[in-house]
């Protein structure tokens, strides 16, 4: 059985890593996940191919310039608001190794606000964590100019300023109740 053997030209070569850039950014995938996408595309048709490795795409990405609409338009169906603790390390890391942890830490807060379909953060804001969550949305939904359909969040944020700034924003606030 002879094994076929496919010779791509120059010109084939040179505008697959195009294509693949523009699945990239049209599909809003890594470049792993593109390479693997593309690889299960050929394997499915019986195409004797393999994508670009995914360094390859990368390298080529930088010297295409493909340019895409922006999906900032339209409303926000939902965003969740969540809040985490940071560990702010500094010259004193050296110092917890050698002698112990001391009392005091420093600490900061990430305020993020995610889109639920995009899973893509909307809106950060950092403060120090003596701050209350709830304290922060205003500057949270600041820089929003879309409309935001609903908004999902912990108990943290079950307050009344809290539901004021959603109510005048036109949000439903999406929050489980604290008994």
């Amino acid at each position: 059985m002879a094994v076929q053997t496919h010779h791509v030209s120059v010109v084939e070569a040179s505008c697959t890593p195009i294509q693949l850039i523009e699945t990239k950014g049209i599909a809003s995938l890594p470049l792993r996940a593109l390479q693997g996408l593309i690889n299960s595309i050929f394997k499915l048709l019986n195409v004797p191919q393999t994508s670009p490795d995914y360094t390859c795409i990368s390298k080529r990405s930088k010297t295409v310039q493909v340019r895409y609409r922006s999906k900032s338009r339209g409303a926000i169906r939902h965003i969740v608001i969540g809040s985490t603790g940071l560990k702010v390390c500094g010259e004193g890391e050296w110092k917890v190794k050698k002698h112990g942890a001391e009392k005091r830490r420093t600490w900061c807060k990430l305020h993020l606000a995610v889109g639920v379909g995009t899973h893509k953060a909307i809106s950060a804001e950092v403060s120090l964590v003596n701050g209350g969550d709830s304290e922060l949305l205003s500057t949270l939904f600041n820089p929003l100019r879309r409309k935001v359909t609903a908004v999902s969040a912990d108990g943290a944020y079950d307050t009344k300023d809290y539901h004021d700034i959603l109510k005048k924003k036109g949000c439903i606030p999406l929050i489980p109740l604290t008994i």
